[in-house]
């Protein structure tokens, strides 16, 4: 029988204390010089990349292309995490 409680995001476990690579802004959009709107740290490794507001939404290409699929707001201000693959906050 179920309690009611949430189970809790199996990717949590993938979390690391990180450090932004690239604290200045998105990793791809500074090499391409391309804009982003809001940014994202990856939890596994410190990529930095856009959200999926910014038109390449590469913090999105980056969580499945490496299997690293939790982020946290890279805003100031903001201290959330979400996964992407089971499209919940953590």
């Amino acid at each position: 029988m179920s309690s009611g409680m949430a189970i809790p995001c199996p990717h949590v476990v993938q979390i690391r204390s990180v450090v932004a690579r690239t604290p200045e802004g998105c990793e791809e959009c500074l090499r391409t010089g391309s804009s982003w709107v809001h940014l994202r740290l990856c939890l596994s490794c410190g990529h930095v990349g856009c959200c999926d507001s910014s038109p390449n939404r590469h913090a999105r290409r980056h969580a499945f292309a490496v299997a690293h699929p939790i982020v946290q707001s890279f805003e100031p201000g903001e201290d959330w995490r979400w996964c992407y693959v089971d499209e919940v906050f953590v």
